[in-house]
């Protein structure tokens, strides 16, 4: 039983696919990473006021800042506008 021209053909079509989608998981997630932070928040992309990604040279900086935010004193945070609602304020 020797294997016909026809099938050796469809066997090379086939492993030939196979590892040109296998290609394109990795180029699609070096893709995304980049292509994700250019979509304008109005047709989904990120908010303007979402944190930096893990890795980046920001997101060290507001970690650090995150930080010292949470450090300090509650009086402090309060006296700089973040003003904390009472408790017998009414919820709407």
């Amino acid at each position: 039983m020797s294997i016909g021209t026809r099938h050796l053909a469809t066997l090379v079509a086939a492993a030939l696919l196979a590892c040109g989608l296998s290609g394109c998981g990795t180029i699609n997630e070096k893709l995304a990473a980049g292509i994700s932070d250019a979509i304008p928040a109005w047709v989904g992309g990120l908010p303007a006021d979402a944190p930096p990604r893990p890795g980046s040279a920001r997101y060290d900086e507001y970690m650090r800042e995150r930080e010292r935010r949470r450090l300090e004193p509650a009086a402090a945070r309060n006296e700089t506008g973040q003003a904390s609602p009472s408790p017998q304020d009414p919820v709407h």
